[in-house]
């Protein structure tokens, strides 16, 4: 597994936020390396998790008589299936940027809508 370190671009110089735990690291590598840059991706929010799991997966759970796990792995397999490596793998919700993981929740919500005739509110029209 290789570390991620994160940082600031200011001017044209890279300002790391732990250069200490970058240089220790750095210290265990030897001959060439790569070295990759570029924009941080925003993981979903904690608002969209809790959103989640307390008005999607709950209500599809008193909806469909699954728990919330059973739910949850249902939503990833419709929804976040990944063939393209040849093999099927179903990525988690965790590895979703913010944008990503509202497009999975535009989803869930037109599927259960169409699906199961099942209304979700969206994340400003509840509290959760």
């Amino acid at each position: 597994m290789k570390p991620l370190f994160f940082g600031t671009v200011k001017h044209g110089k890279l300002i790391l936020d732990d250069k200490d735990r970058f240089d220790q690291y750095l210290l265990t590598l030897e001959g060439e390396t790569q070295v990759v840059v570029g924009r941080r991706k925003k993981s979903r929010s904690t608002p969209q998790n809790k959103y989640y799991w307390g008005v999607c997966i709950r209500l599809l759970s008193e909806e469909t008589g699954y728990n919330k796990n059973e739910t949850h792995d249902a939503l990833r397999m419709l929804f976040l299936m990944d063939h393209s490596k040849g093999i099927p793998t179903i990525r988690s919700t965790a590895s979703l940027t913010t944008v990503q993981f509202e497009d999975y929740l535009s989803k869930i919500r037109m599927w259960a809508s169409q699906e199961l005739s099942c209304y979700i509110p969206e994340p400003n029209e509840v509290e959760y």
